[in-house]
């Protein structure tokens, strides 16, 4: 079964909610998702297996104005929750202040679609239940003259309420919860020492679970956008892009980010393409920006990328090998040392997906993880992490590259329902052909749907994108002779 061949219609509590008929469709030039309303029970479509190589389809964004009533949309919806949240979380109130350019970082996942930065002072007070005086939950100012409007009336609301525990981004570990510049917390003082005591270390989950929980609605579009990424990577590898010889390392990275200018797409990092030649570090080019010696794109090269794409508010995070043939060959050349390191890191997908607990910590599904691959011989790393508003966005992870026996604080935290999750990892395996050991680093996101567990956004590669040599004539053959 090549990633997710057949599919559920989403009748669940996590994704359907007000999507009364979902209607899936997979065909084998693409895969088309259609989304139906009607009045009548939920409808499904049995679906046949997807054969290998199938073209995955690019989707088009809908215009800039539609775009931002549905990331509204998506934004109330998280908005709404903020209650229930400082209810589960025992703090009575939540204060998030920022200023122009210097925003929390919870300001991102809160703000309107129109908006792409803070006004002036811009101050979000939410409370845990609805205040007598006026039976709101959320109170706001934007403003330049907080001593006049701002610092009295929010003093006056944290009497009047009798608010004991506000909490405020000031968390020392936590990016998604420690968001308050130390600026705006100093300009606090000035509401004085006993309005100052209701104040509290923002509990981490709070805006953890906040950001990391997808609101409904987003799956479908998220599933868009993975579609659309893998497009891009297969055009990318493949003889339209690549010419053996000529082509550089270079050259596809560029041309992927033109292509995602060219969708009006964007992305949260530079596309990475790199050879793989055995026994080097696969985090050289990636992590510390090291330029390969040769980048021209060679017969007989193994080829890696790393790429996402943005659109909605929605990061995507995927990594693909690819072959480049010989001319005359086809994809039964493939060095099968090749095949079975890719095999081998495919295994180790199912590891993690199947160690994917829900509300176990990161750090416990890592142990897990090791020691099932441990059990089976298998030498790799894993280092997983959320996906969603953000590349590497809120919530637990599993593993980093250079901690593989636990991560602090972050690797503890419990993992979230209802999230997409980024499955990322590399298995090693030596290669007889090349006479050396080669990694093989895969990446693709997941999602959690109650009464399904974790599936594949769109699917996961099983076999490699194969760079063919570009076509020539019959008069361009003796043309070269």
């Amino acid at each position: 079964m090549v990633g997710l061949c057949k599919w559920h219609d989403f009748n669940s509590k996590s994704w359907s909610g007000k999507l009364p008929v979902v209607i899936m469709v997979q065909l084998v030039g693409g895969i088309v998702l259609s989304l139906l309303s009607a009045a009548s029970a939920t409808v499904s479509v049995p679906t046949d297996e997807l054969t290998w190589p199938h073209l995955p389809k690019y989707f088009h964004l809908p215009p800039l104005r539609e775009q931002a009533a549905i990331q509204d949309a998506w934004t109330k919806e998280r908005r709404d929750s903020i209650p229930a949240l400082l209810q589960k979380y025992n703090v009575s109130g939540w204060l998030i202040s920022q200023r122009e350019y210097a925003e929390d970082t919870l300001f991102w996942s809160l703000k309107p679609a129109t908006a792409f930065a803070a006004r002036r002072r811009t101050t979000e007070l939410f409370l845990a239940v609805p205040d007598a005086k006026n039976n709101k939950t959320h109170h706001s100012w934007i403003t330049n003259t907080p001593e006049t409007d701002l610092w009295p009336e929010l003093k006056c609301i944290i009497q009047d309420e009798k608010l004991h525990s506000i909490a405020i981004n000031q968390n020392p570990d936590v990016a998604f919860a420690s968001g308050m510049h130390a600026g705006e917390l100093r300009a606090m003082s000035i509401l004085g020492k006993e309005t100052w005591k209701a104040f509290v270390p923002v509990p981490p989950m709070l805006p953890i679970e906040l950001v990391g929980t997808m609101v409904e609605g987003k799956a479908l579009w998220y599933r868009k956008l993975m579609s659309t990424a893998w497009a891009m990577i297969s055009e990318g590898f493949s003889e339209r892009v690549i010419a053996p010889g000529e082509s550089t390392t270079t050259d596809v990275e560029w041309w992927l980010r033109e292509k995602i200018q060219q969708m009006n797409y964007t992305t949260w990092f530079h596309p990475s393409v790199s050879i793989f030649r055995g026994g080097e570090s696969p985090f050289a080019k990636i992590v510390n920006g090291e330029a390969e010696d040769d980048n021209t794109i060679k017969y007989g090269n193994l080829l890696h990328v790393d790429f996402g794409v943005t659109a909605l508010g929605m990061n995507t995070d995927t990594q693909h090998m690819a072959y480049v043939l010989y001319p005359g060959q086809t994809e039964d050349d493939i060095p099968r040392g090749f095949l079975d390191g890719l095999k081998k890191a495919n295994r180790m997908q199912d590891i993690v997906k199947d160690s994917m607990e829900i509300g176990v910590g990161g750090d416990e599904i890592l142990r897990r993880c090791r020691e099932q691959m441990a059990a089976e011989g298998i030498e790799g790393k894993v280092y997983s992490h959320p996906i969603g508003d953000w590349g590497h966005s809120a919530g637990t992870v599993i593993g980093m590259t250079n901690l593989q026996d636990g991560v602090p604080v972050v690797g503890q935290f419990p993992l979230l329902p209802n999230t997409f999750y980024s499955v990322e990892l590399f298995a090693e395996h030596f290669v007889p052909e090349k006479n050396a050991t080669f990694v093989f680093p895969l990446e693709e996101d997941v999602w959690y749907d109650e009464g399904y567990g974790w599936s594949w956004v769109y699917q996961r590669q099983e076999r490699f994108h194969v760079i063919k040599s570009p076509k020539k004539s019959v008069l361009q053959t003796q043309y070269d002779l």
